[in-house]
Order: structure tokens, then C-alpha cells, then sequence
């Protein structure tokens, strides 16, 4: 299995368990699923009381979804209220500005040609303005485990059906370890 990690903060962001689709040379979109966790029933043979058959659902448990779950992903933003941490696209492009100049630092340092960074550059600049930028109002901001600043800010959106979660996650920006 290979785990992809934030080039800058380390973070667990994704693994190969998940299907990888890249778009524009520059991302990868990831269908996720919404889940169910906290519900540990525990059969000890019994019959259910009447109550308790009334209940039906389990105050523990709630509906997550797969890849911000089981890779630690933090909304960016009040879980309570739905605010996101970005509330503008100046806002997020900011970010994403400072983001991709540690990116390009960090490929430097490891080796990369002056053609990859730019690839990185022009790839996140088009998927921005094709993808992101007309939808901004859609989409969610996680960030990895540690909520590192500078870190990956992963993006979550709905498909066309309104039904299918994914996750938007800059290509560049991973490094992977096999485990």
C-alpha cells in the first residue's frame, strides 16, 4: 500500500486503497463514500428489549465520509454552524499561493527540473480557474492531521448527482511511502 503524504507538513492526506483520478496534470480527484462509524453493536444473544427496539438508531454513531475519516482530515472552518475557514476566493487564493510556492521550494530542493515546476504551476492555475473558481460556493476545506497553515488544503465537493462525495487533492504536493 502506498500512503501519500503533504510535501509540505508531513500530514497523511491519501492513500492507493482510493481510485486516483488526475485532472489537468495537476490534481487528483477522489470519489469518497459517506459512512457510518460509532455504531458498535455488540450481540451478547440477548432479545432486544422493547425499548430499546423502538430506539432504532444509536445516538454514537453518525455518517462520515470514507477519506476524510480514515485519513484524519480537519474541516477547516465551525462544524456546528457549516462556516468554512474560507469565506472569499481572494481568501483561499491566498492560501493557495503560499501553498504552491512552498510546493515548488520543496521540489526544488528535491531535484525537480524547472519543466516539472512549471507543469505544477500552470496544471494547479488551470484547474483553478476551470474547476474550483466557478464553484467556490460548493466545496469544503480540510486540512491534514496536524492543521499545519502552510499545509495541503484538501477539497471536498459533490458531483453532478449531489450524491457522490470527492476530494480535490494537489498532485504535486504529495510525497509516498510504501508500507
Amino acid at each position: 500500500m502506498i500512503i501519500y503524504n503533504d510535501i509540505v507538513s508531513g500530514d497523511e492526506i491519501i492513500s492507493d486503497t482510493y481510485k486516483l483520478i488526475e485532472k489537468e496534470d495537476a490534481v487528483y480527484e477522489v470519489d469518497c463514500r459517506r459512512i457510518t462509524v460509532g455504531n458498535d453493536n455488540i450481540d451478547i444473544g440477548a432479545n432486544p428489549s422493547a425499548e430499546e427496539a423502538e430506539e432504532g438508531v444509536d445516538d454514537s454513531s453518525k455518517q462520515v465520509i470514507d477519506v476524510v475519516n480514515s485519513h484524519r482530515l480537519t474541516f477547516m472552518g465551525d462544524e456546528q454552524s457549516g462556516a468554512r475557514a474560507f469565506k472569499t476566493k481572494k481568501e483561499y487564493q491566498g492560501q493557495l499561493k503560499t501553498y504552491m510556492k512552498k510546493v515548488s521550494e520543496k521540489l526544488k530542493e528535491g531535484g525537480a527540473d524547472e519543466e516539472k515546476i512549471k507543469a505544477f504551476q500552470s496544471g494547479t492555475q488551470n484547474y483553478y480557474t476551470k474547476h474550483i473558481a466557478p464553484n467556490f460556493k460548493d466545496f469544503d476545506f480540510y486540512t491534514g492531521e496536524s492543521m499545519d497553515a502552510d499545509g495541503m488544503v484538501v477539497l471536498l465537493n459533490y458531483r453532478e448527482d449531489g450524491m457522490t462525495p470527492y476530494v480535490v487533492i494537489w498532485k504535486y504536493g504529495l510525497t509516498e511511502t510504501k508500507v
